[in-house]
């Protein structure tokens, strides 16, 4: 199964047209024939629910557009920081950020960190309403999520599911991995970038990047999307807003760079004074597993290196230039990761 992210190119947008408008009518309150008012049945409070959350959500959630695509982003702080997908922003400084009401504003680049597939852009003077973040390391599988951003170009899109798995480490097939991913049934499509996740309390839980596809269905696998976790977001987007940059990444670190062979992970250069290089790892190496997990291709590789953290000594077992084979002790370092 494969993953695609979900920046919408701006050619789809005329697609959009094609749709025709509907209402829907909802019941907010009962009563009886003589006008008392009857208390409301459990599915009446969930749906009430339901709109409670998109109401104070979806001012938090805006369009992010450039010369490449658009995409979703939510609003950060008071200060007119909003947090978004790399992906979404990559190529550009400049943006058209809109919000719910319609209003359009000009957005400038903060910075990036490509690793977690996050940047941050700000508004000036726009007043706009931050939205609430939860501690996504107390989800539970079956939690209700809801989507909120602009699939397909339609702005301020709801849709609902549940929580359907956590802890997933997804290759976006760029050579970049989601870490500790939040694996969703709420639907998300092209445009959802950047766009909250949000629990029934109308927080954010996390940042819908991905979904999957089935080259076997030809297209999108229905039901299977992959979000940034909250706890992430928080964390990388306040090194950014503070520094430009990621300063402390706790992501795992071979320091090499590397090609696929279809047998293991070629090393194609190694960093000096790097983990690799300090354990002996040279170029032509071949890398074949990492702590008991094979690793056939880079995808793989740094699907395991997702799972694992900094200062961690873990055994690299490699087949050398010369067809002999080796397991080597790594201590991983820290990803440099400041991209600005």
């Amino acid at each position: 199964m494969n993953r695609y992210r979900l920046l919408l190119p701006l050619a789809a947008i005329s697609a959009t047209s094609l749709l025709v408008g509907f209402t829907t009518a909802q019941a907010t309150s009962s009563h009886s024939s003589n006008g008392t008012a009857v208390a409301a049945s459990p599915a009446t409070a969930l749906q009430n629910a339901f709109v409670s959350v998109y109401k104070r959500v979806s001012k938090s959630v805006v369009q992010i557009e450039n010369s490449s695509g658009l995409g979703s982003g939510i609003v950060f702080d008071k200060k007119g920081n909003i947090v978004t997908n790399y992906h979404v922003v990559s190529g550009s400084t400049t943006f058209t950020v809109t919000t719910s009401s319609g209003r359009q504003l000009k957005g400038t680049l903060v910075g990036t960190f490509p690793e977690d597939d996050l940047a941050v852009i700000h508004v000036a003077g726009a007043n706009l309403a931050p939205a609430a973040f939860a501690d996504s390391s107390k989800l539970e599988v079956g939690d209700i999520a809801m989507a909120i951003g602009n699939p397909l170009g339609l702005q301020s899109s709801f849709t609902e599911g549940v929580v359907s798995a956590l802890g997933r480490n997804e290759p976006e097939g760029n050579g970049y991995v989601l870490r500790n991913a939040i694996q969703t049934s709420a639907a998300i499509n092209p445009g959802n970038s950047g766009g909250a996740l949000v629990d029934i309390e109308g927080r954010v839980i996390g940042i819908p990047t991905l979904a999957a596809s089935d080259p076997q269905l030809g297209g999108a696998a229905a039901g299977i999307g992959f979000a940034i976790p909250s706890s992430d977001v928080v964390d990388i987007a306040k090194q950014i807003i503070q520094n430009g940059h990621v300063v402390n990444s706790n992501r795992a670190y071979l320091g090499i760079q590397v090609g696929d062979t279809g047998a293991g992970v070629y090393v194609g250069a190694v960093t000096a004074g790097g983990p690799a290089a300090k354990a002996g790892l040279v170029v032509g190496d071949v890398i074949t597993s990492v702590n008991g997990k094979a690793t056939a291709s880079s995808d793989e590789l740094g699907t395991v290196l997702a799972g694992l953290k900094p200062l961690q000594t873990v055994t690299v077992k490699v087949t050398h230039q010369s067809g002999a084979t080796a397991a080597v002790r790594v201590t991983l370092g820290e990803y440099p990761g400041a991209s600005g």
